[in-house]
């Protein structure tokens, strides 16, 4: 593939790039940009932070598991890049420096990059800005000092001139003597609207799509498979968008977690609240609401709450779209109903007035995968329960929802008595299995606890642990 960008602030284009090449892997061996650290290769550490500008802003990603052609047309800053072309320091590293904010120094470039991505943003929540940096020396304390020191400090020029490229200003041509990875690469495809994927999709019903690669980066940098095939789709504006009605809200299949997050706040907090816990910010700005879905995971975190909302997913072949209650789309453990050829082009959630409720429980509050999530959607109309939607990641090979709970639940008072009276069914919905992140009983306990912790909640009595004072 042919790519053209802006690194630290120098035009680069590159023909004949291999596909599924590492940004992280270029930057080091091609270019010798070393001070992007390679470590865990899976977007967990952050040591391989960069800092990705588009249209859409700017944005903290993991190197490792971004791939070159993700960032054609865009403007890359690393470690390197933070200082101003005559050595002045970005007023995060004068920060890191006077705080104290390194000792072995590995991860010290990867927390360098995010925050000065935060403090370019305007970023005030710096615990979730930096969740996704592991430091293992030097402690949190210091670091975060230092990012609050540098919050208000104005953003240099070098850094802010990175807004104002555009793809037409670099040259299209000139392949990057050092770089041969994609002599011998697979058919890669880059649509630029959803039109085009579908038909080119349609062809090759066989080949990868990669939209923010959070979990396909993976299969490369872990599982070391060859993809084949490949299309990607960030230039896919149309599958980005957000259309709100008096009705719904259809949610491309294109829109980050990240912007998800943003669209949840306004219609369902608690949704929102939970998102915050999805990944790291570097995931979040990565990941999308369809490769979530269409990876079939039984602890992605979107679809519990999507089918607690009633949500409609929409699947497109060639020119043919269909649409299904998202919680048909699951089957059994990785197997959905998709066609081949056929991809997720959309999700609409009712509007409708906000009684969601989701609790994630996991080893780790920020960064960690599901061990239970539960989504409960109670209707009540003069204190009888109306209607209920709950459904749960973590408890069965799919997301699912509990059937019998809510049938033990509809039409029934909403009380404590009425709550504890439908514990039981839960063992009839799920059998869930034990694993490294809990055990089948603890499983089904904690979606028990997590029904009560509903009732107490609508009591106003503190049922979060982050709230609950010793």
């Amino acid at each position: 593939m042919d790519i053209a960008f802006l690194l630290n602030g120098e035009r680069v284009a590159l023909t004949g790039v291999a596909p599924t090449a590492t940004l992280l892997d270029w930057l080091r061996e091609t270019r010798g940009l070393t001070g992007t650290k390679e470590a865990c290769r899976e977007g967990d550490c952050g040591a391989c932070t960069v800092m990705v500008t588009d249209a859409d802003g700017s944005r903290a990603l993991n190197a490792c598991i971004l791939f070159l052609p993700q960032i054609h047309g865009k403007a890359i800053r690393t470690v390197e890049g933070l200082a101003a072309p005559d050595g002045r320091l970005h007023p995060v590293q004068e920060a890191l420096i006077d705080h104290h904010g390194s000792q072995c120094g590995f991860c010290t470039p990867g927390f360098a990059v995010s925050m000065a991505t935060a403090h370019k943003t305007g970023e005030t929540d710096l615990d979730s800005a930096l969740a996704g940096n592991l430091c293992r020396c030097t402690g949190y304390a210091p670091i975060l000092r230092a990012a609050e020191a540098a919050r208000h400090a104005p953003v240099p020029d070098w850094i802010e001139d990175d807004a104002s490229f555009f793809l037409a200003e670099i040259p299209s041509g000139g392949a990057d003597p050092q770089d041969r990875r994609g002599a011998d690469s697979p058919p890669a495809f880059r649509p630029a609207t959803v039109d085009a994927l579908a038909n080119w999709y349609d062809a090759h019903p066989d080949a990868t799509l990669i939209a923010g690669a959070t979990d396909v980066g993976l299969w490369v940098t872990k599982g070391l498979r060859d993809l084949g095939p490949v299309a990607f789709l960030s230039c896919c504006e149309d599958l980005k968008r957000i259309e709100t009605t008096e009705t719904e809200i259809r949610i491309g299949a294109g829109v980050t977690i990240a912007r998800l997050l943003d669209l949840m706040r306004a219609h369902h907090p608690q949704f929102a609240r939970m998102l915050t816990r999805f990944g790291s910010a570097q995931v979040r700005a990565a990941a999308t609401l369809g490769g979530n879905i269409a990876n079939g995971s039984p602890i992605g975190d979107s679809p519990p709450a999507l089918i607690a909302l009633g949500a409609t997913l929409h699947l497109r072949k060639g020119d043919t779209r269909r649409a299904l209650p998202l919680e048909d789309f699951f089957l059994e453990y990785r197997k959905q109903d998709r066609a081949p050829g056929e991809f997720v082009e959309a999700v609409t959630v009712p509007r409708q007035p906000d009684s969601l409720r989701c609790y994630k429980l996991s080893k780790r509050r920020d960064q960690d995968i599901s061990a239970v999530l539960g989504c409960f959607n109670l209707t009540l109309r003069d204190g009888r329960i109306e209607s209920a939607r709950i459904a749960f990641g973590g408890m069965a090979g799919i997301p699912k929802s509990a059937g019998e709970v809510e049938a033990a639940l509809i039409g029934r008072p909403f009380t404590e008595a009425t709550l504890e009276a439908a514990l039981p069914a839960f063992a009839t919905d799920f059998q869930p299995m034990s694993d490294m992140r809990a055990s089948a009983g603890y499983r089904l306990q904690a979606a028990r606890n997590m029904l009560m912790r509903l009732w107490h909640e609508s009591r106003n009595e503190p049922a979060d642990i982050a709230e609950v004072a010793p």
